[in-house]
């Protein structure tokens, strides 16, 4: 399929998507959005991917935000339908079955940051910059931004973040766990491909039912979390994976995994 504003790369068990209008910041518009959804549900489909990168084409820019030129000639009910786009075009991220790297490449503001926050493990290069700034036009974060920062950072540091509209360092949102690695700039990634590849070479079922544990236990309480963690690891029982990778413990070599 032919996109405007997209990329998408196959290597083997990896795919690396690519938002592709650096001569905007590879801001977001409607169109933008809806070819990373038909990108990410062609992605869902294919078996041969086992493991997805997101980053933004060249050296400035993640995502810098949503389209301002696109948004300024909105209105109040059309606005709301591009929030709720957004919104669903990220869910389809952070849901999908597959694990999904963010490679944080420069600006990550407004919906760059939403887009590197859906995404499972997030990796900056030195240069990134992070932040919500949609207070400082008057607006809050229509992506999930307000949903989601308070959820992997602490409520008090995702407020400042999103009161103040201030940008932080790369090496800021590691430490308040918003990023898990921060790389230099020109090995950001082959440092991402490196981690997908070993994530690909584990078991495709038993990473996906993780990433559901995961994804739906934290709308459970814990009683409730732990018993459908239980019953997924029952369901991973009944996969050919569970008895290849057993096997190939027991006899002291790399298991070969089909996804079955």
């Amino acid at each position: 399929m032919a996109w405007n504003n997209i990329l998408l790369e196959r290597d083997g068990s990896l795919a690396v998507l690519t938002v592709n209008r650096p001569q905007v910041l590879n801001t977001l518009d409607a169109e933008t959005l809806l070819e990373i959804e038909q990108a990410v549900d062609e992605l869902e489909k294919d078996s041969s991917v086992r493991v997805i990168i997101i980053t933004g084409a060249g050296e400035k820019a993640f995502v810098a935000g949503a389209d301002i030129v696109f948004m300024s000639k909105l209105t109040p009910f059309e606005a709301r339908e591009f929030a709720q786009l957004g919104q669903r075009v990220l869910s389809k991220i952070e849901y999908l079955s597959k694990p999904v790297i963010a490679a944080v490449n420069g600006y990550a503001l407004g919906g760059g940051c939403e887009l590197a926050m859906a995404c499972d493990i997030r990796v900056a290069s030195e240069n990134a910059k992070f932040g919500q700034p949609e207070v400082k036009l008057g607006l809050i974060a229509g992506f999930g931004g307000t949903q989601r920062l308070t959820r992997l950072v602490n409520p008090a540091i995702a407020k400042e973040i999103l009161f103040t509209g201030d940008m932080i360092d790369a090496e800021t949102a590691k430490r308040i766990g918003l990023v898990n690695h921060v790389v230099p700039a020109k090995e950001l990634i082959s440092f991402c491909k490196t981690m997908a590849s070993r994530i690909a070479v584990r078991g495709p079922l038993a990473v996906r039912l993780t990433k559901e544990a995961i994804n739906e236990g934290l709308e459970m309480d814990l009683e409730k979390a732990l018993a459908h963690e239980a019953d997924l690891f029952g369901l991973a029982f009944t996969t050919a994976d569970r008895e290849e990778g057993i096997a190939a413990f027991l006899n002291k070599r790399q298991p070969q995994f089909q996804g079955r």
